[in-house]
């Protein structure tokens, strides 16, 4: 009975610890489940973060730009402060054009009469006057003239020596006076051949020192000298020793222009042309040429449209004293308005461009502090600018080195 009692106490005993240990197997797995399902939802809530952030927390209250930079005294003296005032401004508009030739200063010397050149005297490019030869022909027709002058003149001779003769008879009651009336008819006729046969050399070229010389002599020469008909510059030349030549016939020996007043050319739109008018100045710059500035003045406006381009022909005279524009060359001409605008003027190196397109100007009031202040532009006219805002006439500004303070400014930033 111990025996059996001891059995039935150990098994009970034995069967209680299998109790509590499946008990904490349940319990640590239980607790291990908690565990896991904790982890995962903070890994769902991570992925949810991603998902859905939080709401941005609100912002700072954004810093007050810097809009002015202090100079010391040594800065302040390398600007130069002005009080802005009104100026005077007129509506303008640039346009293009080119530069040629005075067309009617330009001359393409031809032969008068047909012939072979002998000589040249000016090459391309040479400066010529008025009057001086250019090259000379050797000309058949010119030695024809000259023959007929001294046959004239052979024939004036005779009839004036038969004059004097007849004068002398019919003192001395030897002829009738119908003989000395046909004497004198003769002379006069003789004489009037010879002013037409001077003529005729004469047209050649030849002066009335020419031509007495040749009288005088008695000797042809057919040598005939073509000369220019204006001052100007040889801005072409097909002239060689040898070549025949022929008045009219292309291309001219020499082509001489005057190469101090040129023209623009301008082939205006509709709308240009309704703002160009005769008598109007220009100002006329070259891009090849940056440093030199020209001073036209229209002198034509054509009246046609072209059907093609829809274009107008306007011609404008050009001064060039210095010889150095070149026809053909590319131009922009600036023309001024009829109306005058008054506005507040600054000039152009008192502005400073912004990289938003904008533009600045600096202020001040004690000549140390400048501050930046944003303006908006108008026409411009002799070097300034118009202001039309940001502005009072008055105000002192920095009239120079506008580009410096800006970048001044940006280092302080």
């Amino acid at each position: 009975m111990n025996s059996l009692k001891t059995l039935t106490e150990f098994a009970r005993t034995n069967l209680n610890s299998v109790s509590e240990v499946r008990h904490k197997s349940f319990l640590i797995m239980s607790l291990g489940s908690v565990v896991l399902a904790g982890a995962f939802g903070l890994t769902s809530c991570k992925k949810g973060e991603e998902k859905t952030p939080l709401p941005p927390e609100p912002p700072a209250r954004a810093a007050v730009e810097k809009n002015f930079v202090d100079l010391n005294e040594k800065q302040s003296s390398a600007f130069v402060i002005k009080p802005v005032g009104l100026a005077n401004f007129t509506a303008q508009f640039t346009a293009y054009g080119s530069i040629d030739f005075n067309g009617n200063a330009s001359v393409q010397v031809f032969t008068p009469y047909q012939g072979k050149i002998i000589q040249t005297f000016f090459d391309l490019g040479d400066t010529v006057s008025k009057g001086q030869p250019l090259y000379t022909v050797d000309s058949p027709d010119l030695a024809t003239a000259e023959s007929a002058l001294l046959s004239a003149r052979g024939v004036f001779d005779l009839a004036n020596a038969t004059l004097g003769r007849a004068k002398e008879l019919y003192a001395a009651r030897s002829i009738s006076l119908k003989e000395l009336e046909q004497n004198t008819s003769e002379q006069n006729a003789a004489e009037a051949a010879l002013k037409a046969a001077r003529e005729g050399v004469r047209i050649y070229g030849k002066s009335a020192a020419e031509i007495q010389k040749l009288e005088s002599d008695r000797k042809i020469d057919s040598v005939l000298a073509v000369l220019s008909p204006i001052n100007g510059q040889v801005v072409t030349r097909n002239a060689q020793p040898g070549l025949l030549v022929q008045p009219g016939n292309a291309p001219a020996p020499y082509v001489v222009a005057d190469v101090v007043n040129k023209w623009l050319i301008i082939n205006a739109s509709e709308e240009d042309s309704t703002k160009l008018h005769v008598g109007q100045d220009l100002e006329v710059n070259v891009p090849v040429l940056p440093n030199e500035s020209f001073r036209g003045r229209i002198k034509v406006v054509g009246s046609v449209v072209d059907p093609s381009t829809r274009t107008v022909l306007v011609r404008a005279d050009v001064s060039d004293p210095k010889k150095i524009l070149r026809s053909g060359m590319y131009a922009t001409y600036l023309v001024k308005g009829d109306n005058v605008v008054k506005g507040i003027g600054v000039p152009e190196d008192a502005l400073a461009r912004e990289g938003d397109g904008t533009s600045s100007i600096w202020v001040t009031e004690d000549g140390r502090r400048m501050f930046k202040r944003t303006v908006t532009l108008g026409l411009k006219s002799n070097g300034l600018v118009q202001i039309t805002n940001g502005l009072k006439e008055g105000e002192r500004v920095a009239t120079t080195g506008a580009i410096f303070l800006s970048n001044m400014l940006e280092i302080d930033k």
